[in-house]
């Protein structure tokens, strides 16, 4: 832990060096101590705008982000028994996805426009589209008898299927080519619209998320074992799961409607971290924190100079990074999901 967070305080002064306009990391140390503390002189005031004002939200913004999503893709995986749960697999991103399509494509999403509540942006309407998916989802795994964690992704795949033929159908039928490059670019994520002002609220989320996943170290530990396990030990599956799923889901909603989707991070770093210390969600949880947040750092770096004068979806770099770990932690012969 005390390495983890000596290397992620390393990677925001190092990363906030990094982009199209290189600042000396001895500059950016410079700022940040001035900033941070009062120490020492600005530096030049070029550095500070770049270093202070443009780079460091989003550095702090990807930080949160990739902490966030670590986080539920943990906790989804050992409440619903299941390697490849992740954050989006009650339907959240779909949902996100077709509550941007809508905003975007109708107007609803633009300043000035129709209504109070139209005016709260494209955001407001992703995080709606996420938790409304999420809530039909948690519906019906729970319709008719026990909730399992069988019936919930498979509502949660029939939902992502129902709200991605909903947004093609909106994004078919729109007759804005603005709008339609505006969902696309959206939906393979982005950090680029980072601010002081956005950090507050997402922050405040995954740190309350954050903690109370910790103390219920041991509840996870026994629904990773199984439902029957989890009884034999006093523990109702039932009640635990859905608070999880429902906190997961506020959780993924807040992230995916700041940033759009941004894939395989809640996926890979759990199994990751999993692999490399074990099971147990007491040490899995802070480690697979500290790990989604510098693996989004880095992710970030890399959307930002690999391509000169532009910048790539975050999405498209997280899933180039990770396909290939995840291939590669499946051809190993000793990992197996749930042991060590």
């Amino acid at each position: 832990m005390a390495a983890l967070l000596l290397l992620l305080a390393g990677s925001v002064v190092v990363s906030v060096s990094i982009g199209q306009v290189d600042v000396p990391v001895r500059d950016s140390a410079r700022v940040l101590l001035h900033e941070l503390t009062g120490i020492g002189g600005p530096g030049d005031p070029m550095f500070m705008d770049v270093v202070w004002n443009i780079r460091l939200p989003r550095v702090l913004l990807a930080a949160v982000v990739g902490a966030g999503l670590a986080l539920c893709g943990t906790v989804m995986q050992a409440t619903l028994q299941n390697p490849l749960a992740d954050p989006f697999v009650l339907g959240i991103s779909s949902g996100a996805s077709l509550g941007a399509a809508f905003a975007i494509l109708t107007g609803f999403g633009a300043a000035g426009a129709v209504g109070a509540v139209a005016g709260l942006g494209v955001p407001f309407w992703a995080f709606i589209g996420a938790l409304a998916a999420a809530a039909l989802v948690l519906g019906v795994g729970g319709a008719g008898s026990r909730t399992s964690p069988v019936k919930l992704i498979l509502a949660g795949t029939a939902v992502n299927a129902l709200c991605g033929a909903a947004s093609s159908a909106l994004v078919y039928f729109a007759g804005s080519a603005e709008g339609v490059r505006s969902v696309t670019f959206w939906s393979m994520g982005s950090l680029a619209s980072a601010e002081w002002a956005t950090l507050p609220a997402v922050s405040t989320v995954v740190l309350i998320a954050t903690a109370f996943f910790l103390f219920r170290s041991r509840v996870l530990n026994a629904l990773l074992m199984g439902d029957e396990a989890a009884v034999t030990l006093g523990i109702d599956p039932g009640p635990h799961r859905r608070i999880h799923l429902v906190l997961a889901a506020v959780v993924t909603g807040m992230l995916v409607a700041t940033c759009g989707i941004i894939g395989f991070v809640g996926l890979i770093v759990p199994h990751v971290v999993r692999s490399a210390i074990g099971p147990d969600h007491r040490g899995l949880l802070p480690v697979a924190v500290l790990s989604g947040a510098l693996f989004l750092i880095w992710a970030d770096v890399a959307a930002r100079v690999v391509v000169p004068n532009a910048e790539l979806p975050i999405g498209i770099v997280t899933s180039v990074l990770g396909a290939p770990l995840f291939l590669h932690m499946l051809i190993r012969k000793e990992y197996g999901f749930g042991d060590k």
